[in-house]
């Protein structure tokens, strides 16, 4: 969608929606991968805002498993899972503006040529937690699928899925926590949502000078709730545009694509998370698209959509979202 007079971006941005340099951040240059969110990793890159930066991502196994027999007890070393590129300094932010990043492209890359899903014992939103039940693990699998952009996502010899990739965990850094790069919360993280998908615009509460904003785990799709706990994982190339938004104060993480608006809420229980995803959307539409609170409330429960990101992580991501259409 790019940065169109329709969107919060359109309105707000610093510039104006005109791509700046274009930076490459390799996985060679970025060296040394993250696996927590927080302010204490030097940058690995320096921007401005508006410019654009394409991201070599590893996938959430950081390319461990490479084919079928390679099982997760065996050749992950947990918690170094989801490895993070970045951080990424961005010049001119600080606390309390808004990172706004739009996503243009996101494409599978080397060296694996497929991608990976796993069945993890003791991981998931339907197994029993084998820490503290009785019951036993369920059996490790690894499933590994032909993915490409034109081809889709070869599930089976005959299932084909479409290749709908997004940006499982990307997000800001906390202020002061160094938290585990599996959390989600209100700078973003591991989300897991769908919608974080190319065309989509993400917006990010800065906690601290410059940002340092960390992107990674891609996914070539998956089902509302990743209900194994792993999606189709793969490393990916990922363009993004990054800017800055001044004057805009939100509490968490905020999504506009062609079609809607979405506020994403992290929490456990699941209804928390709800709750804060709704009730941070029934905020935006009284404070940027004049709505008094009850009628934004009545539109809310009359017309709001909830898609869930994962039910699986330590904190479940739900999405509260209104189709623009209703918002003149």
């Amino acid at each position: 969608m790019g940065w169109t007079e329709n969107s919060v971006m359109g309105r707000k941005a610093v510039a104006k929606g005109q791509a700046g340099a274009t930076h490459r951040l390799s996985e060679e240059d970025q060296g040394t991968f993250h696996y927590v969110y927080g302010p204490y990793s030097e940058p690995v890159l320096r921007i401005a805002p508006g410019d654009v930066v394409e991201v070599e991502t590893l996938d959430a196994f950081g390319g461990a498993i490479r084919s079928e027999s390679d099982l997760p007890s065996r050749v992950l070393n947990m918690p170094f899972v989801n490895p993070q590129n970045g951080p990424i300094a961005i010049d001119g932010a600080e606390k309390g503006d808004v990172l706004a990043v739009y996503i243009r492209s996101l494409l599978p890359r080397g060296p694996q040529p497929a991608g990976t899903t796993a069945l993890i014992p003791s991981f998931g939103a339907l197994v029993a937690d084998g820490n503290q039940m009785l019951n036993a693990p369920i059996p490790e699998r690894v499933k590994k699928m032909e993915v490409t952009p034109e081809g889709g996502v070869k599930f089976s010899d005959r299932i084909t899925l479409p290749y709908e990739p997004f940006v499982g965990t990307m997000g800001v850094s906390p202020e002061i926590e160094a938290v585990s790069s599996l959390q989600p919360d209100y700078w973003g993280g591991n989300m897991d949502c769908p919608d974080v998908a190319p065309g989509a615009i993400i917006y990010f509460p800065v906690q601290r000078k410059d940002a340092h904003f960390f992107i990674g785990d891609c996914h070539a799709r998956q089902g509302d709730g990743e209900l194994c706990g792993v999606a189709v994982e793969i490393p990916a190339t990922v363009t993004v545009q990054i800017d800055l938004v001044k004057g805009w104060t939100i509490p968490g993480v905020r999504l506009e694509n062609e079609e809607f608006i979405m506020s994403l809420g992290s929490a456990r229980p699941m209804e928390d998370a709800a709750r804060m995803a709704y009730r941070d959307l029934v905020r935006w539409l009284v404070d940027d698209y004049g709505f008094d609170d009850s009628e934004a409330y009545f539109l809310a429960t009359q017309a709001g959509r909830m898609r869930v990101g994962n039910m699986v992580d330590p904190k479940y991501t739900l999405g509260a979202s209104m189709l623009k259409a209703y918002l003149g």
